[in-house]
C-alpha cells in the first residue's frame, strides 16, 4: 500500500498540474475567440463569463486524458532517471503489478470522465448554446457602446451614439453615415433620440428615431438634400425569435441519443461512451512508454509518445465523423480505433520478454544439462 500511495500521488499530483496548464491554454484560445466577437459587437460582453463557465466540462473531458498521459510520462519518466524503478524491479516489484497500480487511479479518472460525458457536458454545451441562439437575435444596436463609433454591416456604415439607457433601447445623440445609393451618395442621419422599439404581433423590430436631420449626397458636390424629420422609423435584421433552434447531437442528453434510431445519434453515443475507454488505454500504453535509461534522459519518448496520442485521438475523431456520416459502423470505427490501439498497448508491454526470449540462446553446457 506504501508504494501504490506512492506511485498514485506521483501520477495525480503530475496529472492535475498538465491538466491544469492544458485547460489553460485551451480556455484562453476560446476565450479570446469569443472576446473578439463581443468587441465587434456580436455578443454581449457579460454572457462571456457564462459562456466559457457552460463550456469547461467540454474542455475537461478531452484535456484530462491527454493529462493523465502526459502525467504517467513524466511521473514513471522521473522513477527511472531516479533508478527508483530498478530498485523496485529488484525487489520484486514487476511490469504487471505497475500497470495494475497504474489502472487503479486511471479508474478514477475514467469515472469521472464518463460522468462529464454522459451527463454534465450535454447539459452545459446546450446552455452556451441556448446563449448564444439568443445572442444572435441581437439587433446590431444592441452591440454599441456610448462614446463609441461602431460599424454596421453595411459597408462602410457606422454608428455613434452619446448615451444608452440601461436596457440599451434608448439613445441619446444618434449619428449614422453610410452609403445611401449605388451611384456613390453618402447618407448621414444626426437625431437627438433613438429607440428599438418591437412590434410583439409580427416578431420584428425597429430603430425609430426623433427630432433629427438627414443629409444624403455626393462627397465632393454641392448638390445634395437635407430632410428634417420629427420621427423616423427604419426596420432592423434579427433572426427571427420564435424560429425553432436546431438541435445538435452535442447538445442532446445522454437518454435523448439511447432511445433515438438516427445515425448521428448513435455514433455521439458511442462517442460519449468511449471517452472513459480512451482514459484507460492511454494509461496502458504510458507504462510502457514511460521506461526511460537513465543515459537517454527523461523526455527522449516524450514526442513519440505524444505523436502516438495525437495519432490516436485524431483518428477516433475522423472514426465518429465517419461513422455519423454513415460511411462505417460505429463498431468497426470508433471500437474499431480502440481494439487497435488497446493491442498495441498490450504489444508495448509484452515486447521486452519476448525480444529477451527471441534474443537469448542456450550455450551446449545449458542444453546438456537441460537434457540431463
Amino acid at each position: 500500500m506504501i508504494i501504490f500511495r506512492y506511485l498514485a500521488r506521483e501520477v495525480m499530483f503530475t496529472m492535475l498540474a498538465v491538466s491544469s496548464v492544458l485547460l489553460l491554454i485551451t480556455m484562453s484560445g476560446r476565450f479570446v475567440k469569443y472576446l473578439a466577437q463581443a468587441a465587434a459587437g456580436q455578443l454581449d460582453a457579460d454572457v462571456l463569463l457564462s459562456i466559457m463557465v457552460f463550456r469547461v466540462p467540454g474542455f475537461l473531458e478531452l484535456v484530462l486524458p491527454l493529462g493523465l498521459f502526459i502525467g504517467i510520462l513524466l511521473a514513471y519518466g522521473r522513477l527511472y532517471m531516479e533508478s527508483e524503478m530498478t530498485v523496485l524491479s529488484a525487489c520484486g516489484f514487476s511490469q504487471a503489478r505497475l500497470t495494475r497500480f497504474t489502472l487503479i487511479p486511471a479508474l478514477l479518472v475514467a469515472a469521472f470522465v464518463a460522468l462529464l460525458s454522459l451527463a454534465i457536458t450535454p447539459m452545459g454545451v446546450d446552455k452556451a448554446e441556448l446563449i448564444l441562439n439568443e445572442q444572435k437575435k441581437r439587433s446590431e444596436f444592441d452591440g454599441l457602446y456610448p462614446g463609441r463609433f461602431m460599424p454596421l454591416s453595411r459597408a462602410g456604415a457606422v454608428s455613434y451614439t452619446e448615451s444608452l439607457s440601461e436596457d440599451r433601447k434608448e439613445m441619446q445623440q444618434v449619428f449614422m453615415a453610410g452609403q445611401a445609393s449605388s451611384q456613390g451618395d453618402v447618407g448621414v442621419v444626426k437625431a437627438k433620440q433613438g429607440r428599438q422599439v418591437d412590434n410583439p404581433e409580427y416578431g420584428q423590430r425597429y430603430l425609430v428615431l426623433n427630432d433629427g436631420y438627414r443629409y444624403e449626397g455626393k462627397p465632393g458636390h454641392q448638390s445634395y438634400s437635407v430632410t428634417k424629420f420629427a420621427e423616423q422609423g427604419q426596420y432592423l435584421h434579427v433572426d427571427d425569435p420564435g424560429a425553432v433552434i436546431p438541435r445538435k447531437t452535442d447538445r442532446k442528453s445522454t437518454m435523448e441519443l439511447w432511445q433515438s434510431q438516427a445515425v448521428s445519434d448513435n455514433a455521439t453515443l458511442h462517442w460519449r461512451f468511449s471517452l472513459p475507454v480512451l482514459v484507460l488505454i492511454v494509461s496502458l500504453l504510458a507504462v510502457p512508454l514511460s521506461k526511460t535509461n537513465p543515459r537517454q534522459g527523461r523526455y527522449v519518448k516524450m514526442i513519440p509518445a505524444i505523436l502516438l496520442y495525437i495519432i490516436y485521438l485524431v483518428s477516433l475523431n475522423a472514426a465518429r465523423g465517419a461513422a455519423e456520416d454513415g460511411k462505417v459502423s460505429v463498431w468497426l470505427g470508433i471500437w474499431g480505433i480502440h481494439g487497435i490501439f488497446l493491442a498495441i498497448s498490450v504489444l508495448l508491454m509484452l515486447w521486452p520478454d519476448w525480444m529477451r526470449k527471441v534474443s537469448y540462446k542456450p550455450d551446449a553446457q545449458e542444453t546438456a544439462n537441460a537434457a540431463a
